[in-house]
C-alpha cells in the first residue's frame, strides 16, 4: 500500500480523471476539496441559529458568538466554513426559512458557482511623463515607441499608456497639459496602427484625452477614478470601449492623508458595485474591475484585498491588480523602488491565485516567466 498527500484541488482533479471517475463523479468530488470561509455580519439571531443547525447536519459548520442559542443578541456577526459542495446544498435548504435566510441562500449559490480565471492577462505600463513613481516606466516619444515593441516582444497582452503620475502627492496636471504630453505617441500609434498588434489602454479620466485615445484605436479605458465624470462613461459606451473601474479613496493629492474604512472589503465592494451598476446604465458591455491598491490603502487594507480578492468575483467581471513595484512593499520589506520586483512578483501571483485575469506591470518579461511557472504548479 502506497500513500501519497496531494497538494491542492488541481491535483485532485488531474487523479480523479487519472482513477477513471465519471464526469459527474470528478465535479462532485472537486467540489469537497474547496473550503470557504464566508463572513455573515448582523444576521438575526434566529437566522443564526438555524444556520447552524442546517449546516452541522451537511458536515458545514457555522462559527457564532457565545449566547447565540440563548438569543443574548439580536443581531449577531458569523463565519460559515463550507466546502463548494456543502455551499450547494445549504443554499437550498435555506431556500424556504425565514429572517433573511431565503435571500443569503442566493448569495451562498453564487459564491459556490464563482469560478477562478486559469490564466492572467499581463498589462504593460508606459508613461508619458517625467513624474512617475518608477523612472524605468517614463518614456517620451520614440523611447516609448521601442518599449511599447519591446513589451510586445516579451509578451504584453495589453499595453497601458498614461501621461499623469497617480502617485500619492502627485501634482495636478490640466487635461490640456496631458493632451500635450501624450499626443505625440497618440499620433504615432494611429499611424503605424499598432492598435492593430496589441490592445492598448488608456490611463486617463479626462474626457478629452480619452476621446483622443479611442480616435487613435485605443480599446480600454483605465480610470482611476471608477468612472466618476460621465462624459467617459457615454465615451466608453460611444466606442464599445472596456471600462476599468478602480476604487480610490480621495485624490492622488489626499488619498495617503490617514485613510479609513468601516471595513475595506464591504467599502471598496459596494463602490464597485455601486459603479458597475452606473456603467451598465450608460451601456457599457465591458467591465474590468481594480480594487486601487495603494490608492487610499493602508498596507493592511492592501494585503486584505489581495488576500480576499475572490470576494469582488462576486461582481461577475474580470479583476485587475496593479501593485507593481508600490510603496507596500518598502513597509513589508525596506527597498527602493528599483529593488521591489521580487516583492511586485510575490503580490501578483499571490493576487492571480486569489482570482486576478490582469496584473498591471512594470517588469513584463519577468512576469511571463513567473506565471508560467505558476500555471504549471497550479
Amino acid at each position: 500500500m502506497v500513500v501519497e498527500l496531494l497538494a491542492n484541488s488541481a491535483e485532485l482533479t488531474q487523479q480523479l480523471k487519472a482513477l477513471g471517475v465519471d464526469g459527474g463523479g470528478v465535479k462532485i468530488l472537486a467540489s469537497k476539496a474547496h473550503t470557504h470561509i464566508i463572513s455573515i455580519k448582523d444576521m438575526h439571531v434566529g437566522a443564526a441559529n438555524i444556520l447552524k443547525q442546517d449546516a452541522l447536519s451537511i458536515g458545514a459548520d457555522l462559527a457564532v458568538p457565545k449566547g447565540t442559542v440563548i438569543a443574548a443578541q439580536k443581531r449577531v456577526d458569523t463565519l460559515l466554513i463550507a466546502t463548494t459542495r456543502e455551499l450547494e446544498v445549504l443554499a437550498r435548504k435555506e431556500l424556504a426559512q425565514p429572517f433573511g435566510l431565503k435571500e443569503l441562500a442566493h448569495t451562498l449559490k453564487e459564491i459556490a458557482h464563482i469560478k477562478k480565471p486559469t490564466q492572467a492577462q499581463i498589462m504593460g505600463v508606459i508613461n508619458a511623463n517625467d513624474d512617475s513613481f518608477f523612472s524605468g516606466s517614463r518614456f517620451v516619444e520614440a523611447d516609448a515607441i521601442k518599449m511599447i515593441e519591446k513589451m510586445i516582444d516579451e509578451g504584453a497582452d495589453i499595453i497601458d499608456i498614461g501621461a499623469v503620475s497617480s502617485r500619492p502627492n502627485a501634482a495636478f496636471v490640466s487635461a490640456q497639459e496631458e493632451l500635450e504630453r501624450v499626443a505625440p505617441i497618440l499620433g504615432f500609434i494611429k499611424k503605424e496602427r499598432l492598435f492593430e498588434r496589441i490592445p492598448l489602454s488608456i490611463d486617463s479620466y479626462e474626457p478629452l484625452v480619452v476621446q483622443k485615445a479611442l480616435d487613435a484605436g485605443f480599446k480600454i479605458v483605465n480610470d482611476i477614478t471608477g468612472l466618476a465624470n460621465d462624459a467617459v462613461c457615454e465615451l466608453c459606451a460611444e466606442y464599445d470601449a472596456t471600462a476599468i473601474i478602480m476604487h480610490m479613496q480621495g485624490t492622488p493629492q489626499t488619498m495617503q492623508n490617514n485613510p479609513t474604512y468601516n471595513s475595506v472589503l464591504d467599502d471598496v465592494y459596494a463602490f464597485l458595485q455601486g459603479r458597475v451598476e452606473k456603467a451598465e446604465r450608460f451601456g457599457i458591455k465591458d467591465i474590468v474591475l481594480d480594487v486601487g491598491i495603494g490608492f487610499g490603502k493602508t498596507l493592511e487594507d492592501n494585503v486584505t484585498l489581495i488576500k480576499n480578492l475572490e470576494n469582488f468575483l462576486r461582481l461577475g467581471k474580470p479583476l485587475l491588480v496593479g501593485a507593481s513595484r508600490k510603496s507596500m512593499i518598502d513597509k513589508i520589506f525596506p527597498s527602493s523602488v528599483e529593488e521591489r520586483l521580487p516583492g511586485t512578483l510575490a503580490l501578483h501571483l499571490e493576487a492571480v491565485r486569489n482570482g486576478a485575469s490582469i496584473v498591471r506591470v512594470h517588469d513584463v518579461y519577468a512576469h511571463k516567466q513567473a506565471l508560467a511557472v505558476q500555471k504549471a504548479l497550479l
